[in-house]
């Protein structure tokens, strides 16, 4: 092959051979070929590539997974967690991640089973397929772990949305048919994860407007009783433990465990006002109690006449200090589930404020600076309560994202809540939707010839 010419002396023909490099002379060397950098990486020092796992680990478990899925070397490295540890293990669970809706009216048991997770730090997005949603719904979430209901046998899975390890519980039915009694809260139940110290972890039901919950753990093959006895408000999972606000009572009570402990708390600042509704919220480890009540001033836009109060609940010192700056964190609030994220990365996501909800104001921030609310509302609204007016306006913001995971029920149904907050009669073939996702749920009873299932209608 002839030499390679420079363009000044491009179509002279070069007499001779080509000089050779002298002896001795050093030849300038290459970038190094792809193949060999990425060996040079996959063959790390053992303890250094673990070291890079844990420190990974540390931050987010996602991270973790995607290092020991690079190469055979950094697999061998680390230990791979299985399936009890995924679960029971704080570390090693997804915190962090929340699960969006796709605002399709669609079960998360269809053809697709996929859920997208969005992590509230980092402002990250995965998409994960998970056949084992399939005839399963949705009945709560913990640390990031998804906690399913069969709908036709009523057992309970436990299920972590990126090992996909999975622990299956024994079936409600026996027990919800002697405490419960009523199909309409097994539709509205929540469930979540606890800490326990004779077994991996313990799952506790919860179901509305009744003043009893059930629990269990892997290896058990029936539910237990907790009859609390109290109209419970809101539900947190704070440091394997379950503590909840009573409503009308100014408490905070533990339901799980089922010790004798609460916390009743004066709130001397407020005694002239009117409290709506109270709420707990983790913020940074710590747990925090929030107060939405009415302020003195008289303003015709109820979202306009209402304050938050925020106080750090100390469990050993039974007292809340008060919280007067969230800093670059924000809340979104609802008795279903409550956030607090940071808004370091989101900067759509307004700092030191709350987002709420009032009727027919689905979206609804104020700061708690300033003290002034702001209706986001309009901007998104769909029908005017009796007909549609436009159609759905996207993409979903991320503060729409958020409200709607912490209203569960709509986030179940596929829908997204600020849209769907009220139903009008109208839309008669969305309202023949979730009456199928519910006529799917059924009871199990018991029969002189065997299993029977009996359908769960609103």
């Amino acid at each position: 092959m002839p030499p390679v010419t420079s363009a000044a002396t491009e179509g002279r023909k070069r007499k001779g051979a080509p000089v050779r490099p002298r002896a001795g002379c050093k030849r300038r060397r290459g970038p190094v070929p792809a193949q060999e950098e990425a060996s040079g990486w996959a063959s790390l020092p053992t303890d250094i590539a673990r070291h890079v796992g844990w420190r990974l680990l540390a931050d987010d478990v996602v991270d973790y997974l995607i290092f020991r899925a690079v190469c055979s070397g950094w697999r061998a490295s680390t230990s791979r967690p299985d399936r009890i540890s995924a679960l029971s293990k704080p570390y090693l669970r997804p915190r962090g991640w929340v699960a969006l809706c796709d605002g399709h009216a669609a079960p998360l048991d269809d053809a697709c089973c996929e859920i997208t997770f969005f992590h509230t730090r980092t402002a990250r997005r995965l998409r994960v397929r998970l056949p084992e949603l399939r005839f399963h719904r949705v009945v709560g979430f913990t640390d990031g772990l998804v906690i399913l209901l069969h709908k036709r046998k009523t057992t309970v899975r436990v299920l972590h949305p990126f090992t996909r390890g999975m622990v299956d519980l024994p079936s409600l039915a026996p027990a919800f048919q002697k405490a419960v009694k009523d199909r309409g809260s097994l539709l509205h139940m929540s469930a979540f994860v606890c800490s326990s110290p004779t077994a991996p972890f313990s799952v506790v039901a919860h179901f509305p407007w009744k003043p009893v919950a059930l629990w269990t753990q892997p290896g058990r093959v029936a539910w237990e009783f907790i009859r609390h006895g109290l109209e419970i408000q809101n539900i947190l999972p704070f440091q394997g433990m379950l503590f909840a606000t009573v409503k009308s009572t100014k408490q905070i009570v533990m339901v799980y465990p089922p010790r004798k402990f609460s916390l009743a708390y004066a709130l001397d600042s407020l005694a002239t006002q009117k409290i709506w509704c109270e709420y707990l919220v983790e913020f940074a480890g710590r747990m925090m109690l929030v107060v939405q009540h009415r302020t003195s001033e008289v303003d015709a836009r109820a979202w306009a006449s209402c304050a938050f109060k925020v106080f750090e609940v100390d469990i050993r010192g039974k007292k809340l200090l008060p919280i007067f700056s969230l800093g670059d964190h924000a809340l979104f609030l609802h008795t279903d589930r409550c956030l607090c994220i940071s808004t370091m990365n989101l900067p759509s996501i307004y700092s030191n404020s709350v987002y709420f909800t009032l009727p027919r104001r689905p979206v609804v921030t104020q700061s708690l600076l300033t003290g002034l609310s702001e209706d986001l509302y309009a901007m998104c609204q769909i029908h005017d309560m009796e007909e549609k007016i436009q159609p759905s306006v996207r993409p979903f913001t991320i503060a729409d994202h958020l409200l709607t995971y912490c209203h569960h029920l709509e986030w179940a149904w596929g829908l997204m809540f600020h849209e769907y907050h009220y139903i009008p009669e109208s839309f008669k073939e969305l309202q023949k939707k979730i009456q199928t996702q519910y006529s799917q749920v059924r009871i199990p009873q018991a029969t002189a010839g065997g299993t029977k299932s009996k359908l769960c209608h609103n």
